[in-house]
């Protein structure tokens, strides 16, 4: 491809707006994983979690939709409720979460599920995801000039807030799991987010050389590319190697490792002085 082509394709993947199409698609995939999460073993004969509380469901649904800017707000000492003052964001987020668990014949939520029409909503939610790291970490360099780590932190919960807040997204339909927690099993999203944080933090510091689309662009493709990776090839997590090499070297895991291979070295030495004894004889034990 000729490099301005890929440049002027660049430039106008950073001027995107982001509502209503991507905005649409985060809220899908968002309802839809609040749906997915519904225990399936319900009562015999009773009706639907969904159906029986759809309050409940609503603001599950509302939380996972808007957590990234709950959470950066929180932590920001800013109101956590400002992203529902957007009339037309939330509006929108209540009709995608009503097609999706209310639709006639279930026809959105089914559609959605498919790999086509999946394969497109990631793709679109996977942009929006990129543009929310990007606005977060400059927001957060206005705030805090000179705090790097605030910055990194604010950029990937602002892209992975929803994997952040599920715990009180799920205690809100009556379910709590504690060892579901992000910080214990960060997910894929969170390290991506994470990464594109530092990316962008680096632009910004002038650690990194090249025009701003080309890296914005190059983000982009980054989270697109191991989302359908990820859906149509099974990569779930393509920094499991590196974290394991790095918990091997840096986290004990090389000296734990040795200390296995001499246990098991000086069980076999002493199992063979143990065989290496003389056997006593019967007229040694009678005088014994």
């Amino acid at each position: 491809m000729d490099p301005q082509t890929f440049m002027d394709i660049a430039t106008k993947v950073t001027k995107l707006k982001m509502y209503p199409y991507f905005d649409i698609a985060h809220y899908t995939l968002m309802c839809m994983a609040v749906r997915d999460d519904i225990p399936p073993n319900q009562p015999a004969g009773s009706q639907p979690f969904h159906r029986r509380h759809p309050l409940s469901t609503w603001v599950s649904s509302m939380l996972a939709c808007f957590a990234g800017s709950i959470v950066a707000n929180f932590l920001l000492g800013e109101p956590a409720i400002t992203p529902f003052k957007d009339h037309r964001s939330v509006l929108t987020a209540t009709a995608v979460w009503y097609l999706v668990f209310y639709s006639p014949f279930d026809l959105v939520y089914k559609l959605a599920r498919l790999l086509p029409f999946k394969l497109v909503i990631c793709a679109l939610k996977e942009v929006q995801r990129a543009s929310k790291v990007y606005a977060a970490v400059n927001h957060t360099a206005k705030i805090y000039p000179n705090a790097y780590i605030i910055i990194v932190v604010i950029g990937t919960i602002k892209g992975s807030g929803s994997y952040m807040i599920k715990n009180f997204e799920r205690l809100v339909r009556g379910v709590w799991i504690p060892t579901s927690n992000e910080l214990l099993q960060p997910s894929f999203g969170t390290k991506a987010c994470l990464v594109a944080s530092i990316v962008f933090l680096m632009e910004r510091l002038n650690y990194i050389q090249a025009p701003h689309p080309l890296i914005y662009f190059g983000v982009v493709i980054f989270f697109v590319y191991f989302k359908l990776s990820a859906l149509l090839l099974g990569i779930h997590d393509p920094f499991a190697p590196f974290e394991n090499l790095f918990c091997a070297i840096f986290m004990g895991g090389m000296w734990d490792a040795l200390r296995r291979a001499v246990v098991r070295e000086s069980k076999p030495q002493e199992a063979d002085g143990r065989n290496d004894m003389p056997m006593k004889s019967k007229e040694d034990k009678k005088k014994d």
